[in-house]
């Protein structure tokens, strides 16, 4: 990501609403039992196109936003959402994420890992630590429901951080030439044709 004031505003304003959303309206709607969680899918989309840097930054404010806004212990999303920003923003730098599913297997782990995180960092505080089979099926609509979304969401933070993006993953796989058609192995160098 292009560090300019743009950007700023753009992810912080992406953090805000979504973290709002969540708290307002995502928790009237249920599905199989469960609710889907916006917050580990916007973290993980920001990160995956903006870098590690970035996505520990938005998983931070991501997690001390919903923190104030709920009443919750201060601090506990904000230290599972940072460590998934700046995971999957690491994988973004080390590997090349520019396949067109790729939102699908990256927002389910990064649901799973939220909600591992969240479940181990809530059961060390021992916040609401509640040990059940119904624990474990939570995670698993969680995790359900987040996996169908994570395209739509990863297309809309696209979208919106598009202008500020120095490199676009996915605008860079569509874009690569195809192999040279050169000579044989032993005449690459020399531009000798066959």
């Amino acid at each position: 990501m292009i560090l300019s004031p743009q950007g700023f505003i753009r992810v912080g304003l992406l953090v805000f609403l979504t973290v709002v959303f969540q708290v307002s309206a995502m928790e009237r709607i249920h599905v199989f039992g469960g609710q889907p969680d916006l917050l580990p899918l916007l973290v993980a989309a920001v990160a995956i196109y903006a870098g590690s840097v970035p996505g520990a930054v938005c998983g931070f404010l991501a997690g001390l936003t919903l923190d104030m806004m709920i009443g919750d212990s201060l601090g506990a999303a904000s230290l599972v959402l940072t460590a998934i920003g700046y995971g999957v923003g690491r994988y973004r730098e080390v590997r090349d994420p520019a396949h067109s599913l790729m939102p699908i297997p990256l927002g389910a782990a990064a649901t799973l890992a939220y909600a591992l995180g969240s479940a181990a960092v809530g059961f060390m505080l021992s916040i609401d630590a509640s040990v059940s089979f119904d624990v474990l099926r939570d995670m698993l609509v969680l995790l359900i429901l987040n996996t169908v979304i994570a395209l739509p969401v990863f297309g809309l933070v696209r979208r919106v951080l598009r202008p500020t993006l120095a490199v676009d993953p996915i605008e860079r796989r569509r874009r690569r030439r195809g192999p040279s058609q050169t000579g044989p192995i032993g005449l690459r160098g020399l531009g000798i044709g066959r």
